[in-house]
């Protein structure tokens, strides 16, 4: 079974450049990857789909 990587926003921020609030607004838009929920008030994002969008945007430029 493949084994996947977990990030929390801090890490996301940080891999990303983006801030809180942009990742949430791009979220809703559909222009980035959707957080998972692993508890009451928990989430975090695949880092593999994080390199994905990063990897898109480098593409893009």
């Amino acid at each position: 079974m493949p084994e996947h990587q977990l990030l929390r926003i801090k890490q996301v921020q940080k891999k990303t450049g983006l801030n809180r609030t942009q990742i949430y607004a791009y979220m809703k838009l559909g222009l980035f990857p959707a957080s998972i929920k692993i508890g009451p008030a928990s989430v975090a994002w695949l880092e593999e789909e994080i390199e994905q969008w990063i990897n898109t945007k480098l593409s893009n430029r």
